[in-house]
């Protein structure tokens, strides 16, 4: 801000300082008086971007270029009586916006006159925006979130052979959903880191034995989306292994793989869970069986269709193996 300052001959500080009343209750950060004929009879603390020189009679124009003198002369013309007000607001660029807030004022030795104040509103404007966005971007957010659970609910109910078993099973995703969630606010809604994801999934479930998942690979940030998938197919499998498996009775070490490779023109992402299973284990626990309880629909559908992705899952006579892969860019907001 330069504090320039125009004084019309005649003019007391009295009086002066009678026409300041107004503009400092408006709480105007510049200040600017003319009379009824628009003379400037004074100007102080003009923003940096306009006129700084002294004009010996200055206008609206020469102050403020065309464009912005033309918007001030159209609203000065219809503010003809004392107590009128009316303000514009100037964009400059693409950051600064102030407001122009013009009020009449009617004083006893002067008679009518413009006092306008400059308030840069720059802040207050980005501060709108961005409050604005993170409402859209919460709103999004939700409709994305509910759409997967309304999804999550759907695929339990059908594969669910009671009410007990599917909030059961129901509960455990939400769970798994949510616990991603934290990690995908934490970054601000940029997504989840793939080794805080593994290890948030499976602490749970072995929190005296976490070392038994071990994960390997690339440590890649993904999509929110991505993440709220690939967290419950981790949700899936640690539960499958810790409810089916031999994780616990045998102590034979998870791993679960996580790499960045160029497929078919993109850049993609491997993920490959391997659990090595207990030779000891009951010869009834067939693939099929196995896969029964073993959430294989989210596995094989729910997951890779959400990533645009696929997945390959097998069970054998002595391990588990799960497959997924898909394109980073792909992998939804």
């Amino acid at each position: 801000m330069h504090p320039l300052t125009w004084q019309q001959a005649g003019q007391s500080d009295d009086k002066l300082r009678e026409f300041f009343m107004p503009a400092l209750v408006d709480l105007g950060a510049s200040i600017m008086i003319q009379d009824a004929g628009r003379n400037y009879l004074f100007v102080t603390h003009l923003p940096e971007i306009w006129a700084v020189e002294h004009f010996r009679t200055p206008t609206d124009v020469s102050l403020f270029g065309e464009e912005v003198g033309a918007k001030l002369a159209t609203l000065k013309e219809a503010m003809t009586e004392a107590g009128r007000k009316g303000h514009i607001e100037i964009t400059i660029g693409t950051e600064q916006i102030y407001e122009f807030r013009v009020q009449t004022v009617e004083f006893s030795n002067g008679g009518l006159h413009f006092v306008t104040t400059i308030i840069d509103r720059s802040e207050e404007r980005h501060r709108e925006r961005l409050l604005r966005a993170l409402l859209r971007e919460v709103s999004h957010r939700s409709k994305n979130l509910l759409a997967i659970i309304q999804s999550i609910a759907l695929q339990t109910a059908r594969y669910s052979g009671s009410l007990e078993l599917f909030l059961h099973k129901f509960r455990g995703r939400l769970y798994s959903l949510s616990q991603s969630q934290d990690l995908i606010t934490d970054s601000s809604w940029r997504g989840a880191y793939f080794f805080e994801l593994v290890q948030q999934q499976t602490e749970k479930y072995l929190p005296e034995n976490k070392h038994l998942v071990r994960v390997h690979g690339d440590n890649i940030l993904l999509t929110p989306n991505a993440s709220l998938h690939i967290g419950l197919a981790l949700h899936e499998l640690i539960v499958n292994a810790v409810s089916h498996g031999s994780l616990l009775r045998s102590g034979r070490v998870i791993n679960v793989t996580c790499t960045r490779m160029h497929l078919n023109g993109h850049d993609s992402l491997e993920m490959i869970w391997d659990e090595v299973l207990d030779a000891s284990r009951s010869s009834e626990d067939t693939e099929d069986s196995l896969k029964a309880h073993f959430g294989s629909t989210v596995l094989e559908r729910v997951v890779p269709a959400s990533v645009n992705g696929k997945a390959q899952y097998v069970i054998s006579s002595d391990r588990i193996s799960y497959r997924l892969v898909f394109p980073l860019e792909s992998g939804g907001d």
